[in-house]
């Protein structure tokens, strides 16, 4: 019988497919077997920014960049809810772990690092991509939007998922209590997302603003979401998805040192 024993960081060309399987389907049932919160309720909340910016503003606010100002939130509002769904279902799966005390059951099992960031990321993405689709649905039903370059939204909906899962990784360990993770949420997390032209153009910020604005990875996946549904975007589509992924990899990067080394993990 073949020795699992040493099947960990060291292991170059081998995966252990059998428990990457297993750790991504264990992430994707954990949220849908509550999907009415994972699923449902972000779609309820997304309706309800779009209902009241359009009753609040909607109509005196006129057009942005060319399109009616509710399609032009449409599309924001998609991304930061599918991202900040996205961060939810890793930074939580790690927290209760780590919370509960069963974290090991996830650590003393034949998987990298490599593995473990890929197995959450897996449930981030697919909770993003659930979400994407019920948002995508809902604007095309009640706003009559259809995405422009939809390959292209598909894209940037993975790669925000994959982004703002990345950091829930990072987050997660380091938090160690829920308090702490629900800093992160408000003072990191929400701020950055809400900040990055969900419901406006960047051209309308103050230059020092908007050179800020553009250090922001999430500005870039809305910016380039908005423009994969409307056709306009405040920079460069490409230039969005290469910064895009490289802030992927570089949090996936660190949430892989993270596993590598046990920090905040181990006793």
């Amino acid at each position: 019988m073949q020795d699992f024993s040493d099947m960990g960081t060291r292991r170059f060309g081998r995966i252990n497919w059998l428990g990457l399987g297993t750790l991504c389907w264990r992430e994707i049932m954990r949220f849908w077997a509550v999907w009415t919160q994972t699923i449902l309720a972000p779609l309820a909340t997304a309706a309800l920014f779009l209902v009241i910016f359009t009753i609040a503003i909607g109509p005196a606010r006129g057009e942005v960049m060319g399109v009616p100002f509710t399609h032009f939130i449409a599309p924001g509002i998609l991304m930061m809810t599918v991202i900040q769904n996205a961060f939810a279902n890793t930074s939580s799966s790690i927290v209760i772990g780590k919370v509960q005390g069963n974290i090991v059951d996830t650590l003393m099992p034949p998987l990298s690092a490599a593995e473990l960031v890929t197995g959450y990321l897996v449930g981030g993405i697919v909770r993003g991509l659930l979400v994407a689709v019920a948002i995508s649905a809902g604007i095309a039903v009640f706003l009559g939007i259809l995405p422009q370059h939809p390959l292209m939204l598909i894209g940037y909906v993975v790669l925000g998922s994959a982004f703002l899962g990345a950091v829930g990784i990072v987050a997660g360990i380091f938090a160690n209590k829920f308090d702490q993770m629900a800093a992160i949420t408000n003072f990191v997390v929400t701020p950055l997302a809400f900040l990055s032209g969900t419901f406006y153009s960047v051209d309308a910020l103050p230059p020092v603003l908007n050179e800020i604005t553009h250090f922001n990875p999430i500005f870039y996946l809305i910016d380039g979401l908005r423009y994969s549904v409307l056709g306009v975007s405040d920079s460069a589509p490409a230039l969005g998805a290469v910064v895009a992924t490289a802030s992927t990899l570089a949090v996936s990067g660190a949430a892989w040192w993270m596993f590598a080394r046990g920090y905040r993990l181990k006793a």
